[in-house]
Protein backbone atom coordinates (compact mmCIF):
# COMPACT_ATOMS: atom_id res chain seq x y z
CA UNK A 1 0.00 0.00 0.00
CA UNK A 2 1.28 3.46 -0.88
CA UNK A 3 1.79 5.61 2.20
CA UNK A 4 2.18 8.71 -0.01
CA UNK A 5 0.38 9.04 -3.35
CA UNK A 6 1.86 12.32 -4.62
CA UNK A 7 4.20 15.10 -3.53
CA UNK A 8 5.63 18.40 -4.69
CA UNK A 9 8.04 20.86 -3.17
CA UNK A 10 6.81 24.33 -2.36
CA UNK A 11 8.28 27.58 -3.63
CA UNK A 12 8.96 28.23 0.05
CA UNK A 13 12.33 26.86 1.15
CA UNK A 14 12.29 23.33 2.51
CA UNK A 15 8.54 22.94 2.43
CA UNK A 16 6.81 20.01 0.75
CA UNK A 17 3.22 18.94 0.20
CA UNK A 18 2.37 15.25 0.68
CA UNK A 19 -0.92 13.91 -0.71
CA UNK A 20 -2.50 10.76 0.65
CA UNK A 21 -5.84 9.70 -0.88
CA UNK A 22 -8.18 12.71 -0.47
CA UNK A 23 -6.02 14.41 2.17
CA UNK A 24 -2.69 16.24 2.43
CA UNK A 25 -0.15 17.70 4.85
CA UNK A 26 2.40 20.47 4.40
CA UNK A 27 5.78 19.74 5.99
CA UNK A 28 9.00 21.62 6.72
CA UNK A 29 11.75 19.08 6.01
CA UNK A 30 15.44 18.96 6.88
CA UNK A 31 17.57 16.93 4.45
CA UNK A 32 19.84 14.53 6.29
CA UNK A 33 18.12 14.88 9.65
CA UNK A 34 14.79 14.13 11.32
CA UNK A 35 13.93 17.65 12.50
CA UNK A 36 10.99 17.94 10.11
CA UNK A 37 7.72 19.41 11.37
CA UNK A 38 4.10 19.64 10.28
CA UNK A 39 3.08 23.10 8.98
CA UNK A 40 -0.47 22.22 7.87
CA UNK A 41 -2.15 19.37 9.72
CA UNK A 42 -3.79 16.53 7.83
CA UNK A 43 -6.85 17.89 6.07
CA UNK A 44 -8.99 17.33 3.02
CA UNK A 45 -7.51 18.47 -0.29
CA UNK A 46 -10.82 20.17 -1.06
CA UNK A 47 -10.55 22.36 2.06
CA UNK A 48 -6.91 23.32 1.56
CA UNK A 49 -7.23 23.77 -2.21
CA UNK A 50 -10.77 25.13 -2.78
CA UNK A 51 -10.24 25.41 -6.54
CA UNK A 52 -9.90 21.62 -6.70
CA UNK A 53 -13.17 20.91 -4.90
CA UNK A 54 -15.43 18.56 -6.90
CA UNK A 55 -12.55 17.55 -9.19
CA UNK A 56 -10.67 14.26 -9.50
CA UNK A 57 -7.69 15.87 -7.77
CA UNK A 58 -9.60 16.27 -4.51
CA UNK A 59 -11.41 12.95 -4.62
CA UNK A 60 -10.19 10.28 -5.08
CA UNK A 61 -7.02 12.43 -4.94
CA UNK A 62 -3.76 13.07 -6.73
CA UNK A 63 -1.58 10.40 -8.31
CA UNK A 64 1.37 12.71 -9.00
CA UNK A 65 2.43 16.33 -9.34
CA UNK A 66 5.42 18.48 -10.24
CA UNK A 67 6.25 22.15 -9.85
CA UNK A 68 7.22 24.58 -12.59
CA UNK A 69 7.84 28.28 -11.86
CA UNK A 70 6.79 30.39 -8.91
CA UNK A 71 3.78 28.89 -7.15
CA UNK A 72 2.65 26.84 -10.13
CA UNK A 73 2.38 23.08 -10.56
CA UNK A 74 0.87 20.37 -12.71
CA UNK A 75 -1.32 17.90 -10.81
CA UNK A 76 -2.53 14.51 -12.06
CA UNK A 77 -5.33 12.09 -11.19
CA UNK A 78 -5.92 9.00 -13.32
CA UNK A 79 -5.89 10.25 -16.95
CA UNK A 80 -6.61 13.88 -16.00
CA UNK A 81 -4.36 16.82 -15.24
CA UNK A 82 -4.56 20.50 -14.43
CA UNK A 83 -2.15 23.40 -14.11
CA UNK A 84 -2.64 25.29 -10.85
CA UNK A 85 -1.37 28.16 -8.76
CA UNK A 86 -1.20 26.42 -5.39
CA UNK A 87 -0.77 29.65 -3.35
CA UNK A 88 1.42 28.21 -0.56
CA UNK A 89 0.17 28.63 2.98
CA UNK A 90 -3.17 30.09 1.83
CA UNK A 91 -6.45 28.97 0.30
CA UNK A 92 -6.13 31.37 -2.65
CA UNK A 93 -5.22 28.63 -5.12
CA UNK A 94 -6.66 28.69 -8.62
CA UNK A 95 -6.77 26.51 -11.69
CA UNK A 96 -4.79 28.08 -14.54
CA UNK A 97 -5.46 25.45 -17.19
CA UNK A 98 -7.68 22.38 -17.34
CA UNK A 99 -8.79 20.07 -16.00
CA UNK A 100 -8.28 18.07 -19.15
CA UNK A 101 -6.79 14.75 -20.15
CA UNK A 102 -3.07 14.10 -20.03
CA UNK A 103 -3.14 13.40 -23.78
CA UNK A 104 -4.60 16.84 -24.49
CA UNK A 105 -2.36 18.74 -22.08
CA UNK A 106 0.75 16.85 -23.22
CA UNK A 107 0.07 15.49 -26.74
CA UNK A 108 3.53 13.93 -26.83
CA UNK A 109 2.34 11.44 -24.19
CA UNK A 110 -0.58 10.22 -26.31
CA UNK A 111 -0.31 6.50 -27.07
CA UNK A 112 2.34 6.02 -24.38
CA UNK A 113 2.15 4.36 -20.95
CA UNK A 114 1.63 7.83 -19.46
CA UNK A 115 -1.57 8.63 -21.36
CA UNK A 116 -3.84 7.05 -18.75
CA UNK A 117 -1.95 8.06 -15.63
CA UNK A 118 1.38 9.05 -14.12
CA UNK A 119 2.56 7.39 -10.91
CA UNK A 120 5.02 10.09 -9.84
CA UNK A 121 7.15 12.96 -11.14
CA UNK A 122 9.92 15.30 -10.11
CA UNK A 123 11.45 18.43 -11.59
CA UNK A 124 14.93 18.15 -13.08
CA UNK A 125 17.68 20.70 -12.59
CA UNK A 126 18.10 20.97 -16.37
CA UNK A 127 16.05 23.67 -18.06
CA UNK A 128 12.32 23.02 -17.88
CA UNK A 129 12.62 19.27 -17.81
CA UNK A 130 10.77 16.85 -15.55
CA UNK A 131 10.98 13.12 -14.92
CA UNK A 132 7.74 11.12 -15.20
CA UNK A 133 7.36 7.58 -13.84
CA UNK A 134 4.81 4.87 -14.62
CA UNK A 135 5.32 1.30 -13.50
CA UNK A 136 8.93 0.34 -14.22
CA UNK A 137 9.31 2.99 -16.92
CA UNK A 138 10.16 6.68 -17.01
CA UNK A 139 10.40 9.55 -19.44
CA UNK A 140 11.87 13.01 -19.46
CA UNK A 141 9.82 15.82 -20.96
CA UNK A 142 10.19 19.55 -21.41
CA UNK A 143 6.98 20.85 -19.84
CA UNK A 144 7.26 24.21 -21.65
CA UNK A 145 7.66 22.93 -25.21
CA UNK A 146 5.80 19.74 -24.18
CA UNK A 147 8.29 17.61 -26.05
CA UNK A 148 9.80 14.28 -25.10
CA UNK A 149 13.52 14.40 -24.25
CA UNK A 150 15.09 11.13 -25.35
CA UNK A 151 13.06 7.93 -25.20
CA UNK A 152 10.86 6.14 -22.69
CA UNK A 153 13.10 3.75 -20.77
CA UNK A 154 13.17 1.33 -17.87
CA UNK A 155 13.92 2.94 -14.52
CA UNK A 156 16.79 0.52 -13.89
CA UNK A 157 18.42 1.50 -17.19
CA UNK A 158 18.21 5.26 -16.67
CA UNK A 159 18.88 5.13 -12.93
CA UNK A 160 21.30 2.22 -12.42
CA UNK A 161 21.64 3.12 -8.74
CA UNK A 162 18.00 2.01 -8.27
CA UNK A 163 18.63 -1.44 -9.75
CA UNK A 164 18.03 -4.07 -7.10
CA UNK A 165 15.90 -1.72 -4.98
CA UNK A 166 12.11 -1.56 -4.63
CA UNK A 167 12.14 1.51 -6.87
CA UNK A 168 13.25 -0.23 -10.08
CA UNK A 169 9.71 -1.61 -10.48
CA UNK A 170 7.95 1.69 -9.74
CA UNK A 171 7.78 4.83 -7.61
CA UNK A 172 4.61 5.83 -5.73
CA UNK A 173 5.60 9.47 -5.16
CA UNK A 174 8.66 11.68 -5.45
CA UNK A 175 9.75 15.29 -5.35
CA UNK A 176 12.85 17.32 -6.17
CA UNK A 177 14.44 18.65 -3.00
CA UNK A 178 15.44 22.25 -2.45
CA UNK A 179 18.97 20.83 -2.27
CA UNK A 180 20.55 20.96 -5.73
CA UNK A 181 20.11 17.78 -7.80
CA UNK A 182 18.52 15.81 -4.97
CA UNK A 183 15.19 14.00 -4.97
CA UNK A 184 13.16 11.95 -2.52
CA UNK A 185 11.53 8.74 -3.75
CA UNK A 186 8.70 6.94 -1.93
CA UNK A 187 7.22 3.48 -2.36
CA UNK A 188 4.97 1.62 0.04
CA UNK A 189 6.19 2.47 3.53
CA UNK A 190 9.80 3.17 2.47
CA UNK A 191 11.78 6.01 0.92
CA UNK A 192 15.26 7.02 -0.19
CA UNK A 193 17.08 10.27 -0.95
CA UNK A 194 18.97 10.34 -4.23
CA UNK A 195 21.51 12.62 -5.90
CA UNK A 196 20.55 12.62 -9.58
CA UNK A 197 22.59 13.61 -12.62
CA UNK A 198 20.70 14.63 -15.78
CA UNK A 199 22.25 13.16 -18.94
CA UNK A 200 24.55 10.92 -16.90
CA UNK A 201 24.36 7.66 -14.96
CA UNK A 202 26.34 8.42 -11.80
CA UNK A 203 23.37 8.96 -9.49
CA UNK A 204 24.04 8.24 -5.81
CA UNK A 205 21.78 7.11 -3.00
CA UNK A 206 22.24 9.42 -0.02
CA UNK A 207 21.66 6.81 2.64
CA UNK A 208 19.81 3.51 2.73
CA UNK A 209 16.27 2.73 1.67
CA UNK A 210 14.45 3.02 5.00
CA UNK A 211 10.97 3.26 6.53
CA UNK A 212 9.25 6.60 5.91
CA UNK A 213 8.28 6.88 9.57
CA UNK A 214 11.92 6.54 10.64
CA UNK A 215 13.13 9.35 8.39
CA UNK A 216 10.02 11.54 8.61
CA UNK A 217 9.17 11.28 12.30
CA UNK A 218 6.58 14.08 12.13
CA UNK A 219 4.41 11.78 10.01
CA UNK A 220 4.07 9.22 12.78
CA UNK A 221 0.44 9.00 13.78
CA UNK A 222 -0.58 10.33 10.35
CA UNK A 223 0.61 7.58 8.01
CA UNK A 224 -0.82 5.37 6.76
CA UNK A 225 -4.00 7.36 6.09
CA UNK A 226 -7.08 5.17 6.41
Amino acid sequence: MAYINAAFRSSRDYEVYFFMKDKYVRVHYTPGSTDDKILTNLRLISSGFPSLEATFFAEPGMDSAFVTEGNEAYVFSTKYCAYIDYAPGTTNDKILSGPTTIAKMFPVLKNTVFENGIDSAFRSTKGKEVYLFKGNQYARIDYDSKQLVGTIRNIADGFPVLKGTIFESGIDACFASHEESEAYLFKGDEYVRMKFTPDAYDDVLLGDVRPILDGWTCLRGILPVS
